[in-house]
């Protein structure tokens, strides 16, 4: 049996930040490009044995937009739900440079995505692609530790539409992902510390450009026979600043944003197939910074809660290797 961990790098643009002045902002886009949290089930350091390696990835996001310019009818918040699948694979051909093990990642998400009175918008389609066109893992001698550095990229290919090109779920420029991810590997433990930020060039049709979004995910888990468990957490944040275009006349959407959120997870390992599944509350979510109309400052963020579920297997290796002692993949 392969235990591969999480691979699932990908959903963006889950949640479409709003404003009474549809015009004045880039209206459609999240704020970040990757689902925070969407990493944490079974992310390692760690690299698997060669073999190409599958993931089938799901999750539904229930939020509510906060912050000082959330748009609401007569007093309550405009609601927010997604459905969001993921496929993925991971290629391990066994080469080894610097002292490291090798890999890449391809991942597809497709989104469906609903938001309330008084937006009300029902985008659906395919996201951008993800591709990890390296990934290197070191291990630390017999520690059991493994640090993994990496550089991913959400291509402009997703499902697009409308003036400013994010009318459905994909977005019109590219985002790079430079990551570095920290793992205690022993005795059926995983403690991991995954870090990664996500650097956005500009829209192609408007020409603003999203600030770098930091993030931070941490797993603390122990398996105990076929089953694992622990908690987990998150943070998201906005690291610099949104830069606008003549396009919104200079008008921004928010400056910054700072999300943290806490859950658990269980993982059950089949065999040839291991699932995890986890689950997210938003503890707190603050947005600021966004250009003021009639004397308030506009921005806006989503908070809520997220189920994630993954299933994970090897589709091919040169050889049957003997069954792994910790989990192998993160993105």
């Amino acid at each position: 049996m392969v235990n591969i961990r999480t691979l699932g790098a990908c959903v963006a643009a889950l949640v479409l930040t709003a404003t009474s002045s549809a015009k004045a902002y880039e209206f459609g886009y999240a704020g970040w490009a990757q689902k925070p949290g969407l990493t944490i089930g079974g992310g390692t350091a760690g690299a698997p044995p060669p073999g190409i390696y599958m993931f089938d990835q799901f999750f539904t996001y229930q939020a509510k937009i906060v912050g000082p310019g959330a748009p609401t009818i007569g007093g309550a918040a405009t609601p927010v739900h997604a459905a969001v699948g993921v496929t993925g694979f991971v290629f391990a051909p066994g080469w080894t440079f610097l002292g490291a093990t090798y890999d890449a990642v391809v991942v597809q998400p497709v989104i469906m995505l609903d938001v309330g009175n008084p937006v009300n918008i029902n985008p659906a389609g395919v996201h951008n692609t993800y591709i990890v066109p390296a990934e290197l893992s070191w291990k630390l001698g017999d520690s059991g530790v493994f640090v993994k550095a990496g550089l991913g990229m959400y291509v402009p290919d997703g499902s697009t539409g409308g003036a400013n090109g994010l009318g459905n779920v994909g977005a019109p420029w590219w985002t790079f992902q430079p990551e570095l991810i920290v793992s205690y590997l022993k005795d059926g433990w995983n403690l991991t510390a995954n870090f990664f930020q996500e650097m956005n060039t500009k829209n192609t049709i408007t020409g603003y450009r999203t600030g770098d979004i930091f993030h931070a995910e941490f797993t603390a888990t122990k398996a105990f026979g076929s089953w694992t468990l622990g908690p987990v957490a998150y943070y998201a944040g906005q690291v610099t600043n949104d830069k606008s275009s003549a396009f919104y006349g200079g008008a921004v959407n928010a400056q910054k944003y700072n999300i943290w959120a806490a859950g658990g997870l269980v993982g059950y390992n089949f065999g040839p197939v291991q699932l995890n599944v986890w689950a997210t509350s938003e503890l707190s979510s603050r947005a600021s910074g966004g250009t003021s109309f009639v004397g308030a400052d506009s921005a806006t963020i989503t908070k809520g809660y997220s189920v994630f579920a993954q299933l994970s297997y090897r589709l091919w290796a040169p050889e049957q290797p003997s069954a792994p002692t910790h989990q192998l993949y993160r993105k």
